[in-house]
């Protein structure tokens, strides 16, 4: 797995430096830059702005709002020193995520308040990819980022979209910039950054598609792990989770966790939902540690802070998990997270079903 990184921001600015700087001599404020109410030159101040903000956000950890600060040129900056604006900020963001540890978040709006490294790499690479082509399409001039690039972001930022035939076709699709045969038009859109709960000892860490893929393939999910993990229910349920989102059902926020201890940043276990909430909001719950992490309480601690995010939500109104009938420290566990038995999972009743209601 190719983790999103500061070298997907170099290449992307790079690639935007190439196509505009074809382009200094035509007048940026005189052309709309493709499908936007701005023009050309207001979209590039705009791309380099929000490289900037992404930065220092980053940079300086910011916990509830933007840093209070705003990008002005100086008077009679040309076409040429905005390009370089560009890169500049460019470059600033890609030191920032390159320097950032891992499992640092910093805020952003949507939709979980905060994003981390990876999230933020992700949303520069999307700036960058996305006003070039409104730019390039303002400008008349042709341009193409690379399926990889187009791909991670999808990976990164869009897990609720559906993969298309291609990575950039979608891309744009997604954004509200392009048609895609069979799809309905995109009006209104959002990325979606992945959801970190945070408990006492523990995060726990949304996957996103390309995460939960490596887990499913084998690997360690970018995640370092503690010894013996990641266990075979986290792989499970990484796999079911690519499942899903291949066909256009995930919803993220009800995905799968890896379970990250706040003393050495080792991943411990995976929590997660089967899906989403049933018509009746009920919402269906599973989880697993390393054999090292056990008899610690990490499993019912990770138990407590994602069953009460989901309760905490209009549409859950309980949340099950069923136990296998010879796995008592399983039900110990359930039992001290508020759970009650409710019924056995099947006729040999082999499993054994708990409720917790709000």
């Amino acid at each position: 797995m190719r983790a999103m990184s500061g070298d997907h921001l170099t290449e992307a600015v790079a690639g935007c430096a190439a196509v505009l700087g074809g382009a200094l001599e035509r007048d940026w404020g005189a052309v709309r830059a493709g499908s936007l109410e701005w023009d050309c030159h207001a979209t590039a101040v705009h791309l380099a702005d929000d490289l900037l903000s992404y930065a220092a956000n980053l940079a300086g950890r910011a916990r509830d709002a933007y840093v209070p600060f705003e990008l002005t040129l100086d008077a009679g900056t040309g076409n040429a020193g905005l390009l370089h604006v560009i890169e500049t900020t460019g470059a600033l963001l890609a030191a920032a995520v390159r320097t950032a540890p891992p499992g640092v978040r910093a805020f952003h709006p949507y939709p979980f308040g905060s994003a981390d490294r990876e999230g933020f790499a992700a949303m520069g690479v999307a700036e960058a990819l996305l006003h070039t082509h409104d730019i390039a399409q303002g400008l008349g001039v042709a341009y193409e980022p690379s399926a990889d690039l187009a791909e991670s972001v999808l990976d990164w930022l869009f897990p609720h979209v559906q993969p298309g035939p291609a990575p950039w076709p979608t891309l744009l699709w997604a954004t509200g910039r392009g048609e895609l045969p069979g799809r309905a038009p995109v009006t209104g859109w959002r990325w979606r950054n992945n959801l970190a709960i945070p408990a006492e000892r523990l995060t726990l860490t949304g996957l996103r598609p390309a995460v939960a893929r490596d887990l499913a393939l084998g690997g360690d999910g970018g995640f370092t792990w503690l010894e013996g993990g990641p266990y075979e229910g986290t792989r499970e349920a990484a796999g079911f989770m690519v499942k899903a989102y291949e066909a256009g059902v995930h919803r993220p926020e009800f995905g799968v966790f890896a379970l990250v201890r706040h003393e050495d940043g080792r991943a411990v276990g995976g929590i997660g939902f089967h899906g989403a909430p049933d018509e009746e909001g009920r919402v269906e719950i599973g989880y697993d540690l390393t054999e090292g992490a056990r008899g610690r309480g990490y499993a019912t601690e990770a138990l407590r802070a994602l069953t009460g995010w989901a309760l905490a939500r209009d549409d859950v109104g309980s949340v099950f998990a069923t136990v296998e009938r010879t796995n008592t420290p399983s039900q110990a566990v359930v039992t001290r997270a508020g759970f009650v038995p409710v019924a056995h999972e099947d006729a040999a009743g082999a499993e054994l079903a708990y409720e917790l209601r709000p």
